[in-house]
């Protein structure tokens, strides 16, 4: 039986991190936009993405992953691996949460020129202090990995390093002037992020219209001047 998997149509965001995974696996799913029939269960998901696997129906990206990712053999056998795998994800999402607060920081409910002094305050913050933080952690662990430097856990792609191609994707479209200034910073997911970019698993669907391009509906927009100062 194929995944089904559940997220706003037109736009990657967090629906994106399951894709890849899926994809990479070569996994059968259906792609489906928004809420489905689901949404009316005894244990609905708060929002998509959420999946269906069978008779599971499982939300947040994380938690998902966390379930597919023996499945699809994108995790490693070790419980306690899995588990610093899936704390690896969680804080991805959480940098993920602090993306898309630069553009909306006081409301989701609020068109972004509602709250643009407050975005543009934010992304300063965003660009100097907390995009250096997230990204060193991310090499840190790369570094520490005990089976070597080429993948954030273990010695075999996982969905984490799937994870941190989209991020670095989504960061160089959304701040292509703060990345190009950092990247050079924190070369071993850099070379991750990279080398997941010319998977053979997945230059067919990166290839293809399946992937959604990024857009200003998205979590990573570009706005030029939260980017840089002097575009405002």
């Amino acid at each position: 039986m194929a995944y089904k998997l559940y997220y706003w149509p037109g736009l990657p965001g967090r629906g994106e991190f399951v894709r890849l995974a899926l994809e990479y696996a070569g996994a059968d799913y259906e792609d489906h936009g928004g809420f489905g029939e689901d949404r009316d269960i005894a244990t609905p998901s708060f929002a998509p993405p959420y999946l269906r696997d069978g008779d599971l129906v499982i939300g947040q990206a994380a938690l998902i992953l966390h379930h597919l990712g023996p499945k699809l053999g994108l995790a490693p056998q070790d419980e306690a691996e899995r588990l610093w795998l899936h704390q690896i994800q969680l804080t991805i999402m959480d940098f993920v949460n602090e993306v898309h607060d630069t553009h909306h920081p006081v409301g989701s409910g609020l068109y972004y020129e509602d709250q643009k002094p407050e975005a543009l305050r934010r992304a300063e913050h965003f660009r100097t202090e907390r995009i250096p933080k997230f990204l060193g952690w991310f090499e840190t662990v790369v570094r520490r990995n005990p089976h070597g430097q080429d993948h954030m856990v273990g010695d075999a792609v996982t969905y984490a390093d799937l994870s941190l191609f989209h991020v670095f994707a989504g960061l160089d479209y959304a701040f292509p002037k703060a990345m190009a200034r950092h990247i050079g910073d924190y070369p071993h997911i850099a070379a991750i992020a990279k080398a997941v970019g010319q998977m053979p698993e997945l230059s067919g669907y990166l290839a293809s219209d399946r992937r959604q391009a990024f857009n200003e509906t998205g979590i990573f927009r570009h706005y030029p001047e939260l980017d840089d100062p002097d575009d405002v």
